[in-house]
């Protein structure tokens, strides 16, 4: 599955891991020890969640791309 979502990628003492935001699917959020390892399991993490949603019958958002900031 190729992945189109925009991902944010943060590090975070409080975690002691990098953070991955999904912002266009409410509640997506992976982490991991390493930067690669964050963005793999966000992947896995954005594939079960559009999963989920096509189980439950609920809309799939539309990638849009990067997100503007004003």
């Amino acid at each position: 599955m190729s992945i189109r979502y925009e991902m944010i990628v943060y590090w975070s003492d409080a975690d002691d891991a990098f953070l991955v935001e999904v912002p266009e699917l409410p509640g997506c959020m992976a982490d991991g020890a390493t930067y690669e390892e964050a963005v793999a399991n966000a992947q896995t993490v954005v594939a079960a969640w559009i999963e989920q949603a096509e189980a439950m019958g609920r809309p799939i958002p539309a990638p849009k791309g990067r997100l503007m900031y004003a």
